[in-house]
């Protein structure tokens, strides 16, 4: 049975991607992992060299910098590969998709999601999302995919004790997020770690920090050209959930030239007593239909509502919630510079709100 390649895995052979793995060395994944899975005599052995490759594309990128285009296009690269390969033992489309999901997670840092033990530490994760809009610009970069490969494995101190930060980049594919990669990645980490910030790129000039999240989608098209529109697919969802970042904090920290941080509570509903879709400057009002996050109602806002209400399921009090970084046009990734210095003050102020709110919870249980 032949197995189609995918529109975003197509736009990995244009020219721009192709210059792009050039450049930064990593067409050299391509040969490599076709090599080894020609070597494999089973599925146990193909099972370890995707884990291998994803692994190693992850290390790599967070190691080289923070361009989040070449594992993007790399990633694309041998998820072709492995859609076509045909091995010398059967092969079923289920484990074929299992390998698929292998590659995707390993290599999207969702694999080495771990933090060292002890309660010296405040644990931090943030995530970004991949490149998207690429019909347009196939080199488009992601500033908080840039901002997830930067931040990576980066500590510092809060008081006596030490922040340490995990980061992971999640597609711009409704499909995923319908099959609970959010949830996956995240939802074990609910009373583990001290915050989850979830990060996108956003408006021109201005970092967003978004208080309301909507169980809408507005249909809007993804990296396989696939819309969606209706509520998010989840089982008893509510139709709004609240982040609880140190909006005012954050603001303290990181509101500075060259970009202001505003704190976003738009939203927009269909009042309960129903009509249109009303546009509220102040957040939902009781008993509303969502419409629009504060992050409109696209992929950002669906992981900040998934991230949101995982945590509020957890019945865990912690920092949780979504950040939009500037979109400063179609910079090369160098010039992403400012926005993630910026982005580390976020995260610094998120992480000492974090070791105050674990002091109190601690402080709570002990009386």
């Amino acid at each position: 049975m032949p197995h189609h390649t995918t529109p975003e895995e197509e736009r990995a052979g244009l020219p721009g991607p192709r210059a792009i793995l050039t450049r930064s060395g990593f067409h050299a994944a391509d040969p490599l992992f076709s090599a080894g899975l020609r070597a494999s005599d089973d599925l146990s052995q193909a099972r370890e060299v995707v884990a291998a490759h994803a692994s190693r594309l992850w290390t790599e990128a967070a190691r080289d910098g923070t361009d989040d285009r070449p594992l993007y296009w790399a990633r694309l690269v041998l998820a072709a590969r492995l859609r076509s390969w045909q091995p010398d033992f059967p092969l079923s489309d289920a484990e074929r998709a299992d390998l698929l999901h292998l590659l995707e997670t390993g290599s999207r840092g969702m694999a080495d999601l771990d933090f060292p033990p002890g309660d010296r530490w405040v644990r931090v994760i943030v995530t970004g999302f991949d490149p998207f809009e690429l019909d347009g610009n196939p080199e488009r970069s992601n500033p908080s995919g840039a901002a997830a490969l930067d931040l990576n494995g980066w500590t510092f101190p809060v008081g006596v004790r030490t922040a340490v930060v995990r980061t992971a980049v999640f597609p711009v594919r409704w499909d995923d997020f319908d099959a609970g990669l959010v949830e996956e990645a995240l939802a074990g980490w609910y009373g583990r770690v001290d915050a989850v910030v979830t990060l996108s790129r956003g408006r021109p000039g201005r970092f967003d920090l978004e208080v309301w999240n909507g169980a809408w989608r507005g249909g809007c098209e993804d990296n396989l050209d696939v819309s969606r529109t209706g509520k998010v697919a989840l089982p008893d969802a509510p139709e709004w959930t609240r982040s609880s970042l140190p909006h005012e904090r954050i603001v303290e920290a990181a509101d500075q030239s060259p970009y202001p941080v505003v704190v976003n509570t738009e939203v927009a509903e269909v009042p309960a007593d129903g009509g249109g879709t009303v546009e509220r400057p102040d957040g939902p009002t009781r008993g509303s239909t969502a419409r629009s996050g504060g992050g409109g109602d696209y992929l950002s806002n669906e992981i900040a509502y998934r991230n949101t209400l995982l945590r509020d399921r957890s019945g865990q009090r912690v920092p949780a919630g979504h950040v939009h970084l500037p979109m400063a046009g179609d910079p090369e990734p160098g010039e992403n510079a400012e926005i993630l210095a910026q982005v580390r003050l976020v995260v610094a102020a998120v992480a000492a709100a974090a070791a105050q709110e674990g002091e109190r919870n601690s402080t709570e249980a002990k009386e």
